[in-house]
């Protein structure tokens, strides 16, 4: 099952491909397979809060990297001096990485690159497709596709596929049937009502019930005091996704759940739409690329049909209020960065002021939704500038 879905991927990337119940589960067996408990590894500041502890899972050490104020990635130009064992390139709402750089790097140090392509499903760099660069690179279809959980992991060398299937097996969870259809009819009502002005009137009830994540602000609690004992051994160990599952769970209880049929049709179909929507999502690309606010890097990718459009703007809880209202819906927020969310569990960067500055600012907007949102975008005023070269 899901060869088909192995296959689609597989022809757009050249690469031997592995089907997983989410993004997340994918990107912990490619941390596990080509990394060691104890080792270090380089990441962005600007992430969702689940790969945060998917890499303590893994037992590995958070090395934060220094961000770049133009994209929110990680910034190679500000990385003298840190050590690292691999990297994990994240491509922030499909803005590339300095992948080129990255994997230079990494290949002079015999060192991984995996690349959370998450955000980056459609996105190229010099005609070629993110992914596609590092050692493995983990696609979630539950994004630009639109599709219910699940995720490709992409490798280099089909020699790996072994050892990252029987790594799957022994990460999954049993399937239920019932707990699979209500999935797949969340996400079907999801895309539905993203499709309109509905988004607002459906979002305040969901949080009235309960139905929402619950988060600090824009991350989920960090629990400190019931996380300690699950890393206890210094990092020397790999805790596993049991111990850390309340964390790694978050928006998305079931990706480590065995799926069946209807899943895999339904990922196939949101497939090949994707095309479809290209000419839309680049539309959308380029009416924000025309605001005051928008984040330098967009400008230099305006050939890409990105995830989300950041936008760098000065009051952006209350834009996210106002958008809301209008029936646009805005996530994919991480604030605080991850050495401030978490000090004592990262290595922190060593220059945190631009990933700051970024995450207290960014609203990224789903370019689909461009139109609906401009009116209230247009209004929006840009923060003071961070000292950047």
């Amino acid at each position: 099952m899901f060869e088909r879905i192995e296959a689609e991927f597989a022809s757009r990337l050249g690469r031997e491909c592995l089907y997983v119940p989410s993004h997340r589960l994918g990107l912990f067996i490619a941390l596990r397979h080509w990394m060691s408990p104890g080792q270090r590894l380089l990441m962005s500041a600007i992430s969702a809060d689940e790969i945060l502890f998917l890499v303590l899972a893994a037992g590995l050490r958070p090395v934060i990297a220094p961000t770049n104020p133009r994209n929110g990635n990680i910034d190679t130009r500000a990385m003298d001096g840190l050590r690292f064992d691999g990297v994990l390139a994240t491509h922030l709402y499909g803005l590339p990485d300095d992948i080129v750089a990255l994997g230079g790097m990494c290949a002079q140090r015999g060192i991984p690159l995996i690349e959370d392509a998450a955000h980056a499903m459609q996105t190229t760099v010099m005609g070629a497709p993110v992914g596609a660069f590092g050692d493995a690179g983990v696609f979630s279809l539950s994004k630009h596709p639109g599709a219910a959980p699940g995720g490709i992991v992409a490798m280099a060398q089909p020699d790996d596929r072994p050892a990252l299937q029987a790594l799957r097996t022994r990460w999954l969870s049993r399937r239920f049937p019932l707990a699979e259809l209500g999935v797949l009819a969340k996400v079907i009502a999801r895309n539905a009502v993203s499709a309109t002005a509905l988004g607002g009137p459906v979002w305040w009830p969901a949080q009235a019930l309960g139905l929402n994540e619950r988060r600090e602000g824009h991350r989920i609690a960090l629990r400190r005091t019931a996380l300690a004992p699950r890393l206890a051994g210094g990092g020397m160990e790999c805790p596993g996704l049991d111990a850390l599952d309340a964390w790694v769970c978050a928006d998305n209880h079931r990706y480590r759940m065995r799926q069946g049929s209807l899943i895999e049709a339904y990922g196939l179909r949101r497939m090949k739409m994707l095309e479809a929507q290209r000419g839309r999502r680049l539309a959308g690309v380029h009416r924000l690329a025309e605001l005051k606010t928008v984040a330098p890097a967009v400008l230099e990718q305006l050939d890409q049909p990105l995830f989300r459009v950041p936008l760098l703007v000065e009051d952006r809880e209350r834009a996210i209020q106002r958008l809301r209202r209008r029936g646009v819906i805005v996530g994919y927020v991480y604030d605080p960065p991850f050495d401030d969310y978490a000090p004592g569990l990262t290595e922190a960067s060593p220059a945190p002021e631009a990933s700051r500055w970024w995450a207290r600012h960014v609203l990224p907007i789903d370019p689909l939704q461009a139109e609906r949102a401009l009116p209230i975008l247009a209004e929006l005023s840009s923060p003071a500038l961070h000292n950047a070269p």
